[in-house]
């Protein structure tokens, strides 16, 4: 079966400096993989790539089996969409407002929205549990919110993938649960969803597969169990790290440790 999204051999940096190489990986609909490296070790960069905001320096990326690169930009936003990792509003936009700017994709130009795009906003809205918060003006939001905001913005585009740049970044510890559990329901209703974050935790928690950024490299990539181990977070983060299995429920954490050699994981 054909993958939803190639990726082959992708290099990817600014201009003649280059910052990944030698990337591959497939992704299906309905998965989620969750993509882990250092600051500045590339990962906005790559996804930045894939988007077709940045050339490429190598490789290839398909989506269902077609070259990518060549896509015209209001193409290529019908079939991905991006959660960016910040995002400064100066204009008093409501949230509808902010959620229906998805729609400029599949609309034509100088087009008002139509009955359809506005439907399609109201049910990313509430898809998110954010519908109750139509009227509100953008920049009043809590971080959490505004954060969901911009997720029903990209789900307002209809993609197939959906591109999520540290979605939990800055976000309190609840609003950090309600992210991860919407990621999961999104991947359930069949989108494939590909995010970055820092916390090893937090792809235990929603990841099918996991991909560990080192030295512009893919280190490991595979499923969670199997690729967050100890000696892969000291090579990636530089620090001891023990992996543990919680009695009971059976999931698996992150713990750090402060001196000492490198911890082993339990069983």
């Amino acid at each position: 079966m054909t993958p939803l999204v190639s990726v082959r051999d992708l290099g990817f940096g600014y201009g003649r400096r280059p910052v990944g190489r030698d990337v591959s990986f497939d992704l299906s609909p309905g998965e989620v993989l969750a993509l882990l490296g250092p600051n500045g070790g590339g990962k906005t960069t790559m996804f930045r790539t894939l988007l077709g905001l940045v050339p490429k320096q190598a490789g290839e990326v398909r989506f269902q089996g077609e070259p990518i690169h060549q896509w015209t930009r209001a193409r290529l936003a019908q079939a991905m969409a991006y959660v960016p990792q910040a995002h400064v509003a100066f204009f008093p936009f409501t949230v509808e407002e902010i959620v229906l700017m998805g729609r400029t994709s599949r609309m034509g130009l100088f087009a008002a929205p139509s009955a359809h795009d506005r439907d399609v906003a109201r049910k990313a809205m509430a898809s998110l549990g954010i519908a109750a918060l139509a009227e509100r003006v953008y920049t009043e939001l809590s971080g959490g919110e505004r954060q969901l905001t911009l997720i029903a913005r990209a789900l307002a585009q209809e993609p197939a993938v959906l591109i999520m740049d540290e979605p939990t970044a800055s976000l309190d510890f609840g609003n950090q649960v309600k992210v991860l559990e919407r990621i999961r329901a999104l991947a359930s209703s069949g989108i494939a969803v590909v995010l970055s974050t820092h916390d090893p935790d937090h792809a235990f928690l929603c990841a099918d597969r996991v991909a560990m950024l080192h030295d512009g490299r893919l280190l490991a990539i595979g499923a969670p169990d199997e690729t967050i181990t100890p000696r892969n977070l000291g090579l990636v983060y530089g620090v001891n790290v023990e992996v543990v299995t919680l009695p009971g429920s059976g999931r698996r954490v992150c713990l750090p440790s402060i001196g000492g050699p490198q911890a082993e994981t339990r069983s």
